[in-house]
């Protein structure tokens, strides 16, 4: 495949991409993914816009039935009007269905997961924050995780030096 396709499919699919919890990966066994709406207000929409948030001190709480996102910072833009007062880190309401919000609390309260924020993204005009339900890992997963990155980023410096 040439050079130019790759470039562009990898530009298309981070193209409505807002914010990723790189952190979450490392920490986390990641064993579902659920994809939930986000209840913002109109100066934190224009700042997603520009990119203005940040994931990696974020949470989930399931609280009286509802989803919650704790701890996300969305930086107010200079712009954002005088009779706004901008709280960046407000918690924000999560829209999942009911359905989904039950799996979820069974989940947290009997095997004890953990619910982490992993991406937020576009979606037809409409900002999307990817959660998923997650086991903590052991420092001996951090270093078994570690190794093997590198096995693969050194297999793939020979197999590209072979050439």
């Amino acid at each position: 495949m040439p050079l130019e396709c790759v470039m562009a499919r990898k530009v298309a699919e981070h193209a409505g991409r807002i914010a990723e919890n790189r952190k979450a990966r490392h920490e986390f066994f990641i064993d579902e993914r659920h994809e939930a709406g986000l209840a913002l207000q109109g100066w934190e929409v224009k700042a997603l816009r520009a990119g203005r948030l940040q994931l990696q001190e974020a949470y989930v709480l399931l609280k009286n039935g509802e989803a919650w996102l704790f701890g996300a910072h969305v930086s107010p833009l200079p712009t954002t009007s005088t009779h706004v007062v901008a709280d960046p880190t407000r918690n924000r309401k999560l829209l999942l269905h009911r359905r989904q919000i039950d799996a979820m609390i069974g989940a947290v309260e009997r095997k004890g997961f953990t619910i982490v924020p992993l991406v937020a993204y576009w979606k037809d005009g409409k900002a999307k924050l990817e959660i998923g339900l997650a086991r903590g890992k052991k420092q001996h997963d951090k270093r078994a995780d570690e190794r093997e990155r590198d096995w693969r980023r050194e297999k793939a410096r020979v197999m590209k030096g072979r050439r």
